[in-house]
Formats: structure tokens, sequence, C-alpha cells
């Protein structure tokens, strides 16, 4: 049985705890209560959780847009199918719910996609917030519509034209 480690990390948003082992990072989630980063608790971290945190720091920079990280998710065969179709969503662009369903081939799985979405195991790193409702709105994102709206403004913030 592989051994799994596990970082804490401090982004803009809150306190992130990263799981993995050698065959990949497995979870990346946002924690509501305040936690240390394994840095300042003076833990080790395993070598194979580097990477991750390194590419988290760069795209919170703003000198990272896509993840070079080799996963291992676990889920359902459909739960990974719309998981990997998240990674084809371009940084700093949204997708609907809707227009999903309609990539994986049916449009009538939009429940199921926006369920599948809400289970993604690596927050940011497969961008679930990329997702928006039809009509533009920010709904269902498990860590929090603030954090979701503060992601989509990173990627693509507002520049202020010139007034004269």
């Amino acid at each position: 049985m592989l051994k799994e480690a596990v970082a804490y990390y401090k982004s803009p948003i809150g306190f992130a705890k990263i799981t993995g082992s050698t065959q990949g990072i497995e979870s990346v989630s946002i924690l509501d209560e305040a936690a240390s980063t394994s840095i300042e608790n003076n833990t080790e971290i395993a070598p194979y959780l580097k990477p991750c945190i390194t590419q988290l720091n760069e795209y919170f920079e703003g000198t990272r847009k896509t993840f070079d990280l080799q996963f291992n998710l676990k889920g359902t065969d459909f739960q990974k199918k719309v998981w990997k179709s998240l990674l084809e969503i371009p940084f700093g662009k949204t997708r609907s719910y809707l227009e999903q369903a309609k990539v994986l081939g049916d449009v009538k799985a939009i429940r199921a996609v926006a369920s599948a979405n809400g289970k993604n195991p690596l927050w940011i790193l497969i961008p679930c917030h990329r997702v928006i409702g039809t009509d533009g709105s920010l709904t269902g994102y498990a860590g929090g519509l603030w954090r979701k709206k503060w992601l989509l403004a990173h990627e693509n913030p507002v520049k202020q034209g010139s007034l004269f």
C-alpha cells in the first residue's frame, strides 16, 4: 500500500489541504477553518507534493495558467470524464453547466454533470470554478461562491480603460 502524504498550503483565499502519493496528487481541498501551512509547521513536505505547492504559488502570482501535475483521481468513470472535460476550459473563460453537458454528449445529464463537478477532488487544479449557470450566475461551488468569484476575477481581471 502506498503511503499518502499531506501538506497544507496558505493561498490568498484560504488554507488548502493537499494529499497525494508517488502515484500523483489525490486531492486539493479548501479548508474553512484556519490551518498552519506545512512550512510554518516545519513539517517535511513529501517530494511528490512540492511541485503542486510550487504551481499553486505560480497560479496565485499570476504566472501560471495551466497545471502540469500527475493526478491520481478516485471516482467513478463518469466523474473522471466530467473532471477531464473541465481541464478543457481555458484559463480566464467560463462554460455553463448546460454547455459542459453538451460537450460530454448528453444535454439531459446536466444534473449529473453538476453533481460530478461538486465532487471534484482537485480544487483549482481541475477548474470547476469556471463553470457557471446558463444565465451567467455564479452557482454551485463547494469552496463558497465568494471564492469562485475571486478565482474568476483573478483569471480575468477587469482592465481599467483610459478615460481620455
